[in-house]
């Protein structure tokens, strides 16, 4: 498992996105595969929330990384409880002039599961899956 604390900055959200590739491939699963791909733009794009909806001044949000067999497990973590994101299913697309709307409609498109649980005292955690190709990527975790 990898877990890091990160200043819930813009810098913090970039900063969670290399340390997740950067963990992957010492776990195993190459740059430029499939599934790094696809982690990285959920870390991404989890983290950005976390730093633009979750922020509260003066804390931080988590990353955690593990590796259930046959996925990578993505949960990021922030101390505000609301406002809630949708949940898997019920997320819409944003009217193409958009400016914002996009982050959770890329997570449901290339996690192959993910759900929003509450964290304890206080907080949510947006936990999502990406599965691991069988035979293909076998990580040294």
């Amino acid at each position: 498992m990898f877990t890091q604390r990160l200043s819930s900055t813009p810098r913090g959200a970039r900063l969670a996105r290399h340390l997740a590739l950067h963990q992957l491939h010492a776990w195993g699963v190459p740059h430029g595969s499939d599934v790094s791909e696809a982690v990285a733009v959920i870390v991404a794009e989890l983290a950005a929330n976390a730093v633009t909806h979750g922020r509260v001044p003066g804390r931080d949000f988590e990353l955690r990384l593990s590796l259930p067999t046959g996925s990578v497990r993505i949960e990021v973590t922030d101390t505000r409880t609301e406002p809630r994101p949708p949940k898997p299913g019920d997320v819409r697309l944003p009217d193409p002039l958009d400016e914002h709307g996009r982050g959770l409609v890329l997570v449901d498109t290339l996690a192959d599961r993910w759900e929003v649980v509450d964290r304890e005292p206080m907080g949510k955690t947006v936990r999502a899956e990406v599965d691991l190709p069988s035979g293909r990527i076998r990580p040294t975790a």
